[in-house]
């Protein structure tokens, strides 16, 4: 299948060169062109706007890293848009409010084209992988037309339904994932007296029911953060953390409902962005509260 990908930051790369490996011919575009040199290496066609990637392709994929950046690559002068979309179908996989996805659904079927939002669960390894999680929303057709990608690069797809679903489901995994850095965080502040080894520690952590899948897949990470070294690449980073949970609130706001948990630990979050951590991984963050402990 002919894909276009727009939005080759880390995850959209991942994502790229799983699609090439098993068979797609892939088209690519991204606002810095700098990102998209690996991605040409290994085979892709690099198009010269975000015009040029949909005349080419079948399917387009967008992975951004807000309503903002959507915004301006689907409606901009040559933005994905701005010519003929008829008959293609896009898959939007960023992670958003669920109102921005109907919007951007809607101009799209008034083009004659069609879209699914799949955000998806799993940072850059898992994607390279095909081993992410898809939350789908969209038609029942439009959903069974790019299954068959989804499913090469995801290990479980999940259609939630109308456009929009998958957002709203990809919210809901997020929030407890966000919230446990902080949560483990003061769980090993209430241990810091007993100086034992991180390593041994995120170990008990990771056996017991004080444990989540993420302190399995990056308690080494956690663990390097914890002795002041270098904790590996960054998968998801702390300014990524605060963007999701300020959606994660005004998502709850909607719905009439508040969520204390989420706010304070946007408050620390922030706090850490304004201390220099704003690119640092968010399993970096329970070192930063455990520092804070005064060891009698």
């Amino acid at each position: 299948m002919k894909i276009g990908i727009a939005g080759t930051g880390r995850m959209g790369a991942a994502m790229a060169l799983r699609l090439m490996e098993v068979g797609h011919a892939i088209t690519v575009w991204n606002r810095t062109p700098g990102k998209t040199q690996v991605l040409s290496a290994a085979g892709a066609t690099v198009a010269a706007t975000p015009a040029e990637l949909v005349a080419g392709v079948e399917a387009v994929i967008t992975m951004l890293t807000d309503d903002r950046s959507i915004d301006e690559l689907y409606h901009r002068p040559q933005g994905l848009l701005s010519g003929s979309v008829e008959g293609k179908i896009f898959v939007e996989m960023s992670t958003v409010r669920p109102e921005v996805e109907r919007a951007l659904a809607e101009r799209i079927r008034q083009k004659g084209g069609s879209m699914v939002d799949c955000p998806v669960g799993g940072s850059v390894e898992p994607a390279r992988a095909g081993k992410l999680f898809g939350f789908v929303g969209g038609a029942d057709a439009d959903v069974a037309r790019v299954r068959p990608v989804l499913e090469q690069m995801c290990r479980r797809v999940e259609h939630v339904g109308p456009v929009g679903a998958g957002a709203s489901m990809k919210l809901a995994i997020n929030l407890p994932l966000m919230v446990y850095w902080q949560a483990f965080g003061e769980a090993l502040a209430l241990v810091a007296p007993l100086k034992l080894d991180p390593e041994r520690l995120v170990s008990i952590f990771s056996d017991t029911s004080g444990g989540p899948n993420v302190l399995k897949a990056r308690g080494a990470a956690a663990a390097a953060a914890m002795q002041g070294k270098d904790s590996g690449a960054v998968t998801f980073d702390v300014s990524l953390a605060c963007k999701d949970l300020r959606m994660m609130i005004a998502e709850a706001e909607s719905l009439g409902m508040d969520a204390p948990v989420s706010r304070s630990a946007l408050k620390s979050f922030e706090e850490a962005v304004k201390e220099g951590m704003g690119n640092a991984d968010g399993a970096a963050l329970p070192a930063r509260w455990m520092k804070r402990v005064k060891v009698r």
